[in-house]
């Protein structure tokens, strides 16, 4: 499959949050919303950020235990915040330089798909608020699969999605442990973006290579693809 796509030409699969956007903010303000509504305490933006990475289901089991919250109460939190995060887009922002890097990607055949621990809800509306929706005609979400990264499956998805079923050789873009995780036991490169919701050192993830702008990843894509399998 990777011939008939063309030399030099491979799949390229990217994360969502803490890699294209920036959607601390908007999770940050839904979560402190729910816990105003349920009298809770209320939590800073650095906190929250270091909670986002594994999805709904892992952010609030954090949430939950960084509070003391009985977590029994952790069901109906979840439901409270998922009505303000479906359409949360107002305070995302795209890192610089993803519209070009993605737009070099697409015009050299590189055939683009997302992979990402984010519902499905929310990650659409975010590739529509800025205009992204056609850009990946692959979207494996959070609640695509039974499984989320860092389990192989999503990413095994959304290569196969691009490929007819060959995921001999692909490469993923994310920013943190979930995705090194994921990368590994999936067996594709990673190209680790730094500028991320990572928490640990680079050196310490598992990554091909990294980046810190995305004025680097058209290049940093080519030598990847024409290097030997």
């Amino acid at each position: 499959m990777f011939d008939q796509m063309g030399r030099g030409m491979i799949p390229v699969v990217f994360d969502l949050d803490g890699t294209l956007i920036d959607s601390a903010p908007d999770i940050h303000a839904a979560v402190n919303a729910t816990l105003r509504a349920a009298g809770k305490p209320t939590l800073s933006l650095d906190r929250v950020r270091l909670f986002i990475g594994g999805g709904v289901d892992v952010l609030w089991h954090k949430i939950v235990a960084d509070l003391g919250v009985d977590p029994a109460a952790r069901a109906e939190l979840v439901a409270s915040f998922m009505t303000r995060y479906h359409q949360a887009t107002a305070l995302t922002a795209l890192y610089p330089g993803v519209v070009e890097a993605l737009g070099a990607l697409a015009d050299a055949g590189h055939p683009l798909a997302l992979c990402t621990n984010k519902p499905m809800g929310p990650t659409r509306a975010n590739l529509d608020h800025f205009g992204l929706g056609a850009v990946f005609p692959v979207v494996v979400a959070g609640d695509s699969l039974p499984q989320r990264k860092p389990a192989p499956e999503p990413l095994w998805a959304a290569v196969t999605g691009l490929t007819d079923g060959d995921r001999t050789r692909a490469l993923y873009v994310g920013d943190s442990e979930f995705d090194a995780a994921c990368a590994a036991s999936a067996g594709v490169p990673l190209l680790l973006f730094t500028r991320g919701y990572r928490q640990r050192p680079v050196a310490d993830l598992p990554h091909a290579a990294s980046f810190g702008a995305f004025a680097e990843l058209p290049a940093l894509v080519a030598r990847m693809a024409t290097a030997p399998a």
